[in-house]
């Protein structure tokens, strides 16, 4: 893979708040019109690295580019490239659609912005409601229109903070068929979530617990690497399970499915062995599963608290 080929190349990035050490070395190569993402449970330094790449906030260390620009000396010019969608709606409630959009393209001194606007609204299909708050829209439209504000300059980049938290399924459907229109047409999309669906829509994924990068790569790549054996435990009489058979030899996690329990494990004639006697004699079933990308990351997330000074 080329140079020409990454948008975002960065090694060894830290950053520190105090006495924290919120993102610690971090390395990260993302594709032109890759949609690329990043997981990690609150707190683990996903938003922190997102507006170090985007130049809002300057690394500690470390050294890289983002769209072919230095992350330490040129913030100023990577912002005005990148499209930066925050966790919260963060435009203006009490200014219509296309005023906030104005106002947007005002700041960027755009000088076709009228005209920017306009094909704004119509690519995002906003036209319609462009003389309506923004504080009277719905979770879904405050969604669609933060990224309405992102496109509008015409950013090569897009910086995606958790950008479905809080909206419907519907919605949620609909905003990525946008973003993978959006990478198809060349921009190449960076995206934190906390939802496995949306993982998997991910050409690629990162993740990051404490500020560290613990896996990376394609879902098949990441479930692979962590090397799991995984058995769904289905049947009556579930509750308490989960704790009795954790302490088994083989078991490393129990995580509960619904109505199920998935068992999961590194040494396979080990795990099978355990369950088999556990649940001898009993009205409970097992059946062997592909590890899915939520057991990966459970089993990830685990690891991590086991080990020496995690956050438990």
């Amino acid at each position: 893979m080329s140079e020409e080929d990454l948008v975002i190349d960065v090694r060894g990035l830290n950053k520190h708040f105090g006495d924290k050490h919120v993102v610690r070395d971090l390395a990260l190569q993302v594709r032109r019109g890759e949609i690329f993402g990043f997981l990690g449970p609150n707190g683990s330094g996903k938003t922190t690295s997102i507006r170090m790449l985007c130049g809002l906030l300057t690394p500690d260390s470390g050294a890289g580019q983002c769209l072919g620009l230095d992350v330490l000396q040129d913030s100023s010019a990577i912002k005005r490239q990148v499209g930066y969608m925050t966790q919260r709606f963060s435009l203006w409630e009490d200014l219509t659609i296309r005023e906030n959009l104005d106002f947007v393209g005002r700041m960027f001194g755009m000088a076709d912005r009228r005209q920017a606007v306009d094909n704004t609204l119509r690519e995002l299909g906003l036209l319609e409601r462009q003389q309506q708050l923004a504080g009277t829209l719905s979770g879904g439209w405050k969604q669609r229109l933060a990224l309405a504000s992102c496109l509008l300059h015409r950013p090569r980049l897009l910086l995606l903070d958790e950008p479905t938290a809080g909206v419907d399924p519907k919605a949620r459907r609909d905003f990525w068929e946008e973003i993978h229109r959006l990478s198809a047409a060349g921009i190449t999309v960076l995206v934190s979530t906390h939802y496995m669906d949306e993982a998997e829509r991910c050409h690629r994924l990162a993740y990051i617990a404490d500020g560290e990068l613990l896996a990376s790569g394609t879902a098949s790549e990441v479930v692979a690497a962590q090397q799991l054996f995984t058995w769904r435990i289905t049947g009556p009489l579930l509750q308490g399970l989960a704790e009795r058979l954790g302490q088994l030899p083989g078991v490393e996690l129990v995580a509960s499915f619904g109505t199920a329990l998935h068992v999961s494990g590194q040494d396979s004639t080990l795990l099978q062995h355990s369950l088999s006697q556990a649940l001898a004699g009993s009205e409970l079933a097992m059946q062997q599963l592909e590890p899915s990308l939520e057991d990966a990351f459970i089993h990830l997330m685990h690891y991590r608290r086991r080990q020496p000074g995690a956050t438990p």
